[in-house]
């Protein structure tokens, strides 16, 4: 290499080592190894979904259930819907709509009110010890009721993962 006039030589380029070729194949391997149990991991956690079927009185209603578990087992449930009527415009109208999760030999529970926005679209996320069970939605008069009274708008079947 020149630098103005004095020149100074390159080091000579060295042959790599055994050991450092045997570190670099540990660490391909190393490599290997954490990438696939990365993917089974993101597998075995992955959201399951669910299609929610709606009803005659709401046909343009599309919904979803995404499930997947929490770090202590628990159920994390996911509801995300679209094109569902504003409540008012029902026969007979509603209030709002309540969400109500129900294990198969079990009474429904009251998750909340499923809240929409001026586009018709909402989301709504809750967690439950529940393994398999149904989850509705209801157009309700009482958004405090303490039982499904309204009409069904939306509904689907969670199983086990």
């Amino acid at each position: 290499m020149h630098c103005g006039r004095i020149t100074l030589a390159e080091p000579p380029k060295m042959a790599p080592t055994v050991h450092w070729i045997e570190t670099r194949w540990t660490m391909r391997k190393l490599y290997a190894v954490c990438l696939t149990l990365a993917l089974l991991c993101t597998i075995a956690y992955a959201a399951k979904k669910y299609p929610m079927n709606a009803a005659s009185i709401v046909p343009g209603a599309r919904a979803q259930v995404e499930v997947s578990k929490d770090s202590n087992g628990n159920t994390k449930l996911k509801m995300i819907v679209r094109h569902l009527a504003n409540p008012a415009n029902l026969t007979p109208p509603a209030a709002g709509y309540v969400i109500w999760l129900q294990e198969r030999s079990g009474n429904p529970e009251s998750q909340g009110q499923l809240k929409m926005d001026k586009n018709l679209q909402g989301t709504f996320e809750t967690v439950t010890p529940f393994k398999s069970f149904d989850v509705f939605v209801t157009a309700e008069q009482d958004l405090g009721t303490k039982n499904p009274n309204g009409s069904q708008v939306l509904t689907a079947k969670v199983q086990p993962q």
